[in-house]
Parts: C-alpha cells; sequence; structure tokens
C-alpha cells in the first residue's frame, strides 16, 4: 500500500492496536493497520486458522480491495471464476440469465469468485507476517477488557491457563457472532432467528456435466422446489431453505439428503450425483446498536448478521474490516479531528448494513415457498435480464459496489463506480 513504508517511522508513537479473531475479518482489519505503519497485535483462541468449510463466495467489490492488500490474484488460482448468474426451474429451462461482463468498467474484477474462506486466510496471515509489524498469537484467549479513557487493558489466557495482561489504544473486536467482547462490553448480543434454516449438500458430481447449460452460480425457482447451486473449484453445493418446524435430524437422514437431490436434480441421473457431505446451519438476523464501545471496536459477525444468501455478510465483514483499519491508522497518525474520521466510518458501516445488506439479503429468499408469487417475480427477472441498465444495477447492488469502500491504490476505471461510492458514502 503506498505510503506505508514512510508511515512505519511513527509506529513507536501511535501504540499497538490489538485485533481479536484470526478469520478473514481479524486478518484484513490487521493487515490494513500494519500496511499504514500500525504495529498489531493479533489474538486467535484457536491454536491454528480456522479450517472448516464456511463463507464461499467473494463479490467483485470484495476482490477490489483484496487485491488492493496484494492476495486477490492468489486467491483467484484456487478458486472457480463466476462469469454468470442464472434463474432456472427443474426442467432446465432458463427464465434469467445475467453476465457479469457488465461491471466492467465499475469494478477491476467483474466476476464473482467461489472459493472457500479458508483458503484466504494463510493468505492474509502471510502478508500480515511479512510486514514486521505484527505480534500474531494463536491460543490465546480474550478473558477481560477493561476501558482505561486512554486505551483499553486486555487480559488473556493460553492454552495452559496462564494469564497476560497488555494494553492497546484501541481493541478491534472481529472474535465472531459469539464475540467474547461484545461480551465483556455488556452489549446486546442475540440474534432473531430466521423462520428456516439451512441444508447445505455437497456433492463431487460436475453437475455442470450432469445438466447442460448449468450456470456455476443458479438459482432454481420451482414450484416443487427451490434452491441455489455453487460450483466450487472442486464440488458443487446445494443450498435449500428448511422450515424451523422440520427437525434437523429428520432432513439430515441419508434417504430423506437422497429424496430431496433427486427432486432437486430430476435431469441427472440419480444415482450419478454422489453426496460427500450434507449439514445444516443456524439463519439468524442481528445488527449492534452501536459498532464501538469505548476504544473497544467491532467488525463482521461480532456486528451483524444476515441471511447468508448471496454470501453479503462475510464480504460486507470484509469491507468493515478495510473501511474501520484506514480511519483508525488516520486517527493514530493524528490525521483529522479527533475521532472523527472513526466514528464517522463505523456509523456508515453501521448504515450500510441496515439500509443495503439486510435488505437484499432477505429479498433473495422472500416468497420462495409461495406458489402464486413465483410467475411474476420470474417475469420481473426476465424483464431486468433483458434491460443492460437494469441488468447492471441488480449486479451492483448483488455486489455490494454501491456500498463498499474504494480501493486506493488501484481504483476501477469509469466515473460511473466513483459516482455510486460516493453517493452511498454521504
Amino acid at each position: 500500500m503506498s505510503g506505508s513504508r514512510a508511515s512505519r517511522a511513527s509506529r513507536a508513537s501511535v501504540g499497538t492496536v490489538a485485533v481479536v479473531g484470526a478469520g478473514p475479518v481479524g486478518l484484513t482489519a490487521a493487515l490494513v493497520l500494519a500496511e499504514a505503519g500500525v504495529p498489531v497485535t493479533l489474538l486467535e483462541s484457536r491454536d491454528a486458522p480456522a479450517t472448516e468449510s464456511r463463507a464461499s463466495t467473494f463479490h467483485p467489490s470484495t476482490l477490489d480491495l483484496l487485491d488492493e492488500l496484494g492476495v486477490a490474484a492468489a486467491l483467484r488460482r484456487q478458486g472457480r471464476t463466476v462469469d454468470r448468474v442464472q434463474w432456472r426451474d427443474l426442467d432446465g429451462v432458463v427464465h434469467a440469465e445475467l453476465d457479469y461482463a457488465l461491471l466492467a468498467g465499475h469494478t477491476a474484477h467483474p466476476y464473482r469468485l467461489h472459493v472457500e474462506q479458508a483458503r484466504l486466510t494463510p493468505l492474509l496471515l502471510d502478508r500480515l507476517t511479512a510486514t514486521g509489524l505484527a505480534d500474531i498469537r494463536f491460543g490465546a484467549t480474550v478473558t477481560g477488557a477493561e476501558d482505561t479513557g486512554d486505551g483499553v487493558r486486555l487480559r488473556t489466557e493460553d492454552a495452559a491457563g496462564r494469564g497476560t495482561v497488555s494494553r492497546h489504544p484501541y481493541v478491534l473486536a472481529a472474535d465472531g457472532s459469539r464475540s467474547r467482547l461484545r461480551e465483556l462490553a455488556g452489549l446486546p448480543g442475540t440474534a432473531e432467528e430466521y423462520p428456516d434454516y439451512a441444508l447445505r449438500v455437497v456433492t463431487e458430481s460436475p453437475l455442470d456435466e450432469l445438466l447442460p447449460g448449468l450456470a456455476p452460480l443458479a438459482y432454481v425457482r420451482d414450484p416443487r422446489a427451490s434452491f441455489s447451486a455453487l460450483g466450487m473449484p472442486d464440488h458443487w453445493r446445494l443450498i435449500f431453505r428448511i422450515p424451523n418446524g422440520v427437525a434437523r435430524d429428520e432432513v439430515l437422514t441419508p434417504e430423506a439428503v437422497r429424496a430431496r437431490v433427486e427432486q432437486a436434480l430430476p435431469g441427472a441421473a440419480g444415482r450419478a450425483v454422489r453426496v460427500a457431505d450434507a449439514h445444516t446451519y443456524r439463519l439468524a438476523r442481528f445488527l449492534l446498536p452501536r459498532y464501538r464501545a469505548g476504544r473497544v471496536l467491532f467488525a463482521g459477525d461480532a456486528a451483524h448478521l444476515t441471511s447468508t444468501a448471496g454470501g453479503l455478510n462475510m464480504n460486507c465483514g470484509i469491507h468493515d474490516a478495510v473501511e474501520t483499519g484506514r480511519a483508525l491508522a488516520a486517527v493514530l497518525r493524528g490525521e483529522g479531528p479527533d475521532e472523527a474520521p472513526l466514528d464517522t466510518a463505523l456509523g456508515r458501516r453501521r448504515s450500510v448494513v441496515e439500509t443495503a445488506v439486510i435488505p437484499r439479503s432477505e429479498a433473495r429468499t422472500a416468497g420462495l415457498d409461495s406458489a402464486a408469487e413465483l410467475p411474476a417475480r420470474l417475469a420481473s427477472l426476465r424483464r431486468t435480464a433483458a434491460d443492460p441498465r437494469s441488468a447492471t444495477d441488480y449486479l451492483l447492488k448483488a455486489s455490494l459496489l454501491d456500498v463498499a469502500p474504494r480501493p486506493l491504490t488501484r481504483p476501477p476505471k469509469g466515473e460511473a463506480h466513483a459516482d455510486l461510492v460516493s453517493q452511498a458514502h454521504r
């Protein structure tokens, strides 16, 4: 990042910021700070970065920011580039399709990338280590946080129960939906469950070969069954919405999973689709009333949750990390009046979730079970696909390009994106 070497000369005067959580959000925030010359202490309760299968979608807006941090190209080599989004029915009829090429000129990455978030964290960790400004501590659990007015006194314990006390000018909490720092700060943490949960079925069968014309991002909308199909580098994910009243044990029996897959993929030979895994996960909505408690700042799942539709929540969390990290670095370097840049950034990040991320995510699944509403929704999608202006607007919003922080060192070409971002930041 430009200017980072010059700014490192002042690192002794700004203090060490603690970032709690070594997921994509925490690592991104730590790297933004370190690249700006701010030394960081990264604390993670796990013994190593998480490897479980979780979020898997990176939007153009996020790839622009990851490119600025030097990891987008390596991430793309490990993922599957998605050039279009498709809506179809169980019989294979394509009702609408949008081409991500419409975003050329609005982003340096006019595509969506499917790759597991666990592929991103090692890339960020390597870059963070290379800055020489990070004290990275795995197996360090935060057990206490005291705001002293001019900083935060943190207490941590290692796996052996040995305690450590450290002091930091600020703490950035990126410790997930069960945030310990949120609890220590006495902030509300109860999420509102949606009226359904998700069933994710993983298959290594090449669905795009079994179902010709299937896009790597496909939404199947049919009165008989609706679901999403995501093509990953080495497998496919089928995401179904299940009403909360249906017992999860019943949904996960091998017979029930097989029956659901056969209903969802009638055009494929049932025996050819091999189910590698099936599991459920909760869907909930949560938004902190304010993204800070004194000198403790919140980002990612520690600050907000929403439906996983469209993969917006994780992407928004990375955006939180970038914008909050930039603003915090500016405050620590004395750029601007007091904490005004930080409060502005935190307020904007919360507003983005409230006015854009949650409504857009929820709109993706609204009325999925209503056969009466389906014809009108499909007709609307066909009209959108037929009009380049409407299609571009849809993709801009689906990719959060209208509300994401703008890249600083490699801004995308075209004035339209700059205008959108300017409007979003007013």
